[in-house]
């Protein structure tokens, strides 16, 4: 009985000694510089050039430019003019302003206050499934359209565990207790229990144990037309 409890006390620690690292630095700080209007110009030049499939140096014969100012423009480390940038643009086929599209670049908030969310019917929705909508920036730079939504279930919800969209969703357990479905596997959910899945396999709450149930659900997927 003894080897047995360890056997499980082992499994159950297993998930926190084998933490995946992540590739992202949730606290880097970027250089001052990357904000630079000489950085944006060399990112937009090296982007259409590699976009074009030709080299530092097919772009120095098209536009006559050195490969040693080229290789600095490309690297922000030289502010050229606006002679040098009209010959770039000719070279590449892009507009003069194309080369500020980064510099320029908002980069929005939306702040909600609490009840504040626009409550809307998304498509597919079941009735008596509240959807309010929490936020939305489109035409953002990360290439991400990302809803988050505050979902409320009560007596008057219908169980729909076949909802199916593209993307990624998670969701935030707040209140209540449902049983959510995902594909063939069934998760009950309580106050504090999170889900975290691929939105393109049939999903939904399938049993409403304690209602009113209230859920954070963000779902995110690519924005259309965002090229890189």
């Amino acid at each position: 009985m003894k080897a047995k409890r360890d056997d499980k006390m082992s499994q159950e620690e297993q998930p926190h000694g084998n933490r995946t690292a992540l590739s992202q630095d949730p606290h880097a700080v970027r250089e001052p510089k990357e904000n630079n209007l000489e950085m944006a110009i060399g990112h937009e030049v090296r982007a259409y050039r590699k976009k074009l499939g030709i080299t530092v140096t097919d772009l120095a014969a098209a536009t006559g430019i050195s490969l040693g100012m080229l290789s600095k423009i490309e690297n922000g480390n030289i502010s050229p003019s606006l002679t040098t940038l009209q010959a770039l643009s000719r070279a590449l086929g892009v507009p003069l302003t194309a080369f500020f599209r980064r510099y320029e670049e908002p980069h929005n908030a939306v702040f909600v206050k609490a009840g504040q969310g626009i409550e809307l019917e998304r498509r597919g929705t079941r009735a008596g499934h509240q959807y309010n909508l929490l936020g939305h920036i489109d035409n953002n730079s990360s290439g991400v359209i990302v809803e988050p939504y505050l979902i409320t279930l009560t007596a008057d919800s219908d169980v729909f565990p076949t909802f199916q969209h593209e993307g990624m969703e998670f969701l935030y357990m707040l209140e209540g207790e449902v049983v959510y479905r995902h594909g063939d596997q069934l998760f009950p959910m309580q106050p504090g229990d999170s889900l975290f899945f691929d939105a393109d396999a049939p999903h939904g709450p399938e049993v409403l144990v304690e209602l009113p149930s209230r859920y954070l659900s963000i779902i995110c997927y690519p924005q259309r037309g965002k090229t890189g």
